[in-house]
């Protein structure tokens, strides 16, 4: 079986929960980003919007009880090529998954198969492959 490491492609993005999704978008478009994808929100939130800037992905998500609170980055995602395979090496490590399995999100052209751990520190780590 291969490793994380052979099937992580990079960081794919960073997750920071906003207020004002206007607000958010006007600031990053400020440092050069520029909007790659929106769509509804997951749950029940509101917006989610993708920004690019050269190799840098932040997601931006409405979310009012984490939003504006220090250090509020709520995960980063890790880019891989087969998430099946990553979600079978992390159950093997025994780390604790935060989905009951591998979800779906229509986001992107095709969508995209993720799923979530926490750290020992209660950081997320999600493991993201767009379709």
């Amino acid at each position: 079986m291969s490793e994380m490491a052979d099937l992580a492609t990079g960081l794919q993005h960073v997750g920071i929960p906003v207020k004002n999704m206007d607000d958010a978008v006007r600031f990053y478009k400020s440092l050069g980003f520029k909007e790659t994808f929106r769509a509804a929100g997951h749950k029940g939130d509101g917006p989610v919007v993708f920004m690019k800037l050269k190799g840098l992905m932040v997601e931006l998500y409405q979310r009012e009880n984490t939003a504006g609170q220090p250090g509020a980055i709520d995960h980063i995602a890790i880019d891989v090529t087969d998430i099946a395979a990553a979600f079978d090496m992390v159950q093997k490590m025994e780390y604790p998954v935060l989905e009951k399995g591998i979800c779906f999100l229509p986001f992107w052209q095709n969508g995209v198969r993720f799923f979530t751990i926490c750290g020992p520190q209660g950081e997320q780590v999600e493991f993201s492959q767009i379709l």
